[in-house]
């Protein structure tokens, strides 16, 4: 009955198949008005006119942007501002006596909740998640609202896109009185040989009723095909006061267990209940995965007794023109093309990531650095997370830790990013701080701390301090040779590294530019050199940071440096450094922030993977007679030889370190192919054509069926084609979207830092010849038919079914 009446009020029950506990998806039929309204936390307060919305929800990125905005072009230079979120729904008299409480992933920021007026709380953390209990406030079988006030109005805040918002998912959490505890479950395998592991399972159950009535706790362990593989004996309680916690701790031997690792990421999950005059009156479940790691000193980093370089970027939260919104299939498709690129690591900058991204790393096989703070009690603008600190910070670690802890893809916890207590050489402070924040960490797990620090010196106050297991490096690529010579028998990491600018698809740069910073530009990589060549194009990056392939190249050859983290895996909003407006989003990624390869992502794919690659470019549209440096990347090959218009331009191969092959030469319109060969024999062939005017629309969607559950979507690129077929690389016509069926767009791209086009939009301009259109399916299962037309050229149509 309770699961029925759930599904009636739109909620979907998840889990478990007994009704003991329910998790309903709280996402739908939120009401939103952007403004402060007064007494908007009363259940009698008008909303009739409010927007009507399914979370999750980022206000921010459906405004304007301005260099204006309070936020500044650092923040996106979109708006902020406060907003109330009102929800009206029935909770079942069949859930009286039971426990209900409210989750949330995250919202930011400074959030209050109310239930039927009554304040529940607030948290000013915007990427924490936490949770209210509902129980003793709730009319059962009769109407509740929910209100949320959201203040991101104190801007700056942040040193880039934040959103604005309950921009990730909310749960109704129903259980009896006696049931596991939030986040109650720890699991390790602190025991692991060839023919079994010892698997930990420790598990908190809070009764909440009155009476102290005994129960017993069971764990299962089930395979990824479900099938059970281990039981734990029950254990019984004794007598246990209301509202109050008690632990019980059980070892399961699973045999011949099947290891994690980022090739086979193989997962494991250990059910656990709690028994009541023998009935389930809780299940409860979390993931294992089964591996062995360690940091050597002078090996690097080993996983399941092998040496692994951990390959990693670094991202922020946001999801292109999406948003800060979190969506599950938008996380796994950056994923997805990441592990194209041969990325094995993700580190969460600089804050707790959504718990979504954290189950895609466990079932993909990512490695990651799961990072706490951006700042202490020092500020780094004007109203960020410092204001808080001394009340929050260590409620917010520990809520961190017990969340995340159980997912096998975290290996590392960050205590905090370039942290300004860092620096002082009088003033210690960073120095206790940082031994209190690694001894809450250790109190509830026992992974390594490492802290992101761009001063690597011995007096650096949270190197000093003697409180991190892995000492983390951000950027001086130059000084990780000599590290060892710093610090005797330690352990290293680069926590970020690289910091190299680049465009997709713009080639020209002034020739003095070279790893350096011209802060007059407004749009970089457009002025052409002074001897009129196209070159150069992996030798812009920060005065702190380095080229792709100088960083490297030195973490290639050096197996103490157990990996490194890019910065970054796809450009963000915000942070445009070193530019400023027009500029609204980084420069930084290997990837742009629709999602389109730039040109180094296949320097390290054909590092970092087994896939055969050439790669080269740039495009062949130029100017007569320009000066042209071509490069390829290559590998599985001795020698690329390339030729124009079937004229052999020679043949070259990779010396030394060579990361690529480059040959000069004047530009003549026609055909630039490339050929891979080893032993004499063909590898690979690639072409590029001088393109001619654009003629005509291509669509390209990355997946031609979606779920029809109102929150899968489809990703279409738009590619302007000469008549040939051709990419036409400086393309930027004005291209409107029109869609049929159940479906709407949800935004647009093209990966463009300067443009200031809404992502909110049926239209979008291309970009270099590309754009991105998003589809987001609607809850009814059909045909969608998405078509693009632009004027002059031939238009074209693609069709998705929802299922």
């Amino acid at each position: 009955m309770l699961v029925l009446l759930l599904l009636c009020l739109g909620i979907a029950p998840y889990a478990s198949a007994q009704t003991s506990r329910t998790i309903a998806d709280f996402d739908k039929g939120w009401k939103f008005h952007l403004g402060d309204v007064k007494g908007a936390e009363k259940a009698s307060a008008p909303d009739k006119n409010w927007r009507l919305l399914n979370l999750p929800h980022d206000w921010s990125i459906e405004g304007t942007f301005s260099k204006d905005n309070p936020a500044s072009p650092e923040g996106g230079a979109l708006p902020g501002g406060i907003g109330w979120y009102r929800k009206t729904f029935t909770v079942p008299l069949a859930s009286k006596g039971k426990q209900v409480y409210i989750d949330f992933d995250g919202v930011y920021q400074h959030s209050d909740v109310w239930v039927n007026g009554h304040h529940l709380g607030f948290r000013p953390n915007g990427y924490i998640s936490f949770r209210y209990e509902l129980t003793k406030y709730l009319n059962y079988g009769g109407v509740n609202v929910i209100a949320v006030k959201v203040n991101n109005s104190e801007q700056p805040n942040s040193r880039w896109y934040s959103g604005s918002g309950i921009y990730r998912n909310v749960w109704l959490v129903t259980t009896n009185p006696v049931a596991i505890d939030h986040w109650g479950t720890y699991v390790t395998t602190p025991e692991l040989g060839i023919k079994s592991a010892g698997v930990v399972v420790k598990t908190t159950v809070r009764n909440s009723q009155s009476t102290a009535k005994p129960y017993t706790v069971r764990t299962k362990i089930f395979d990824a095909d479900n099938k059970l593989v281990a039981v734990g004996g029950s254990i019984p309680s004794k007598a246990q006061l209301s509202d109050s916690a008690v632990s019980f701790e059980n070892t399961l031997p699973v045999y011949a267990p099947r290891l994690w690792s980022v090739e086979s990421p193989y997962l494991y999950k250990v059910v656990t209940e709690v028994l009541i005059d023998k009935k389930v009156v809780d299940t409860y479940t979390t993931p294992l995965g089964i591996r062995t790691f360690e940091f050597d000193a002078d090996k690097g980093f080993i996983l399941n007794g092998k040496s692994l370089k951990i390959l990693g970027v670094c991202d922020h939260h946001d999801l292109g023109s999406l948003g800060a919104a979190i969506n599950t299939r938008a996380l796994e498709r950056q994923l997805q093309i990441l592990k194209g690129m041969g990325v094995n690591g993700i580190r969460t900058s600089h804050n707790p990531p959504a718990p979504e991204l954290l189950d895609l790393c466990d079932k993909m096989g990512f490695i990651v650095m799961d990072e706490a703070f951006d700042m202490w009690k020092m500020k780094k603008t004007k109203y960020d997370y410092h204001q808080f600190w001394d009340e929050w910070h260590k409620r917010d670690l520990q809520d961190q830790i017990l969340r995340d802890r159980n997912h096998p893809s975290v290996f590392i916890w960050s205590i905090g990013n370039e942290i300004g207590e860092q620096y002082s050489r009088t003033d210690t402070v960073g120095r206790v701080i940082a031994r209190e924040l690694a001894g809450i960490v250790r109190s509830l797990d026992n992974r390594p701390i490492t802290a992101a620090n761009n001063d690597p010196e011995p007096a650096s106050n949270i190197i000093a301090s003697g409180a991190l297991d892995i000492i983390g490096y951000n950027y001086h690529h130059q000084d990780y040779e000599s590290f060892h010579k710093r610090y005797p028998g330690k352990k290293f990491i680069s926590t970020e590294s690289t910091s190299a600018l680049e465009t997709r698809g713009s080639y020209d740069m002034p020739s003095d530019s070279i790893r350096r910073w011209p802060i007059s530009w407004d749009k970089p990589f457009t002025t052409g050199n002074k001897d009129n060549s196209v070159s150069a194009y992996d030798n812009v990056s920060a005065p702190w940071g380095s080229t792709h392939e100088e960083t490297w190249k030195v973490v290639k050859k050096n197996p103490m440096l157990s990996g490194m983290y890019i910065w970054t895996g796809f450009d963000y909003l915000g942070e445009p450094t070193p530019y400023s407006w027009p500029s609204r989003s980084s420069y930084f990624g290997v990837i742009d922030l629709a999602g389109f390869p730039k040109d180094v992502y296949y320097m390290y794919q054909s590092e970092w993977t087994n896939k055969t690659v050439l790669h080269i470019f740039p495009h062949w549209n130029w100017e007569a007679g320009k000066t042209v440096d071509v490069w390829a990347y290559y590998n599985n090959a001795d020698e690329v030889e390339l030729y124009l218009n079937g004229k052999s331009i020679g043949i070259k191969k990779k010396t030394g370190d060579d990361l690529h092959v480059m040959w000069r030469l004047k530009y003549e319109p026609g055909t630039l192919k490339a050929v891979s060969r080893k032993n004499g024999k063909v590898v690979l062939t690639k072409v590029i054509n001088t393109a001619g005017a654009p003629a005509k629309i291509e669509l390209i969607a990355d997946r031609s069926n979606i779920k029809a559950d109102g929150k899968d979507l489809s990703f279409i690129t738009i590619r302007i084609l000469d008549k040939n077929g051709n990419v036409v690389p400086n393309a930027d016509n004005l291209v409107k979207f029109k869609i049929s069926g159940a479906a709407s767009i949800a935004s647009v791209d093209n990966g463009d830092p300067v443009s200031h086009a809404p992502f909110k939009a049926d239209y979008r301009k291309a970009f270099h010849g590309l754009a991105l259109a998003i589809v987001q399916g609607k809850e009814q299962a059909g045909t969608i038919t998405f078509t693009a037309t632009s004027e002059g050229l031939a238009p074209a149509t693609v069709v998705i079914r929802s299922k």
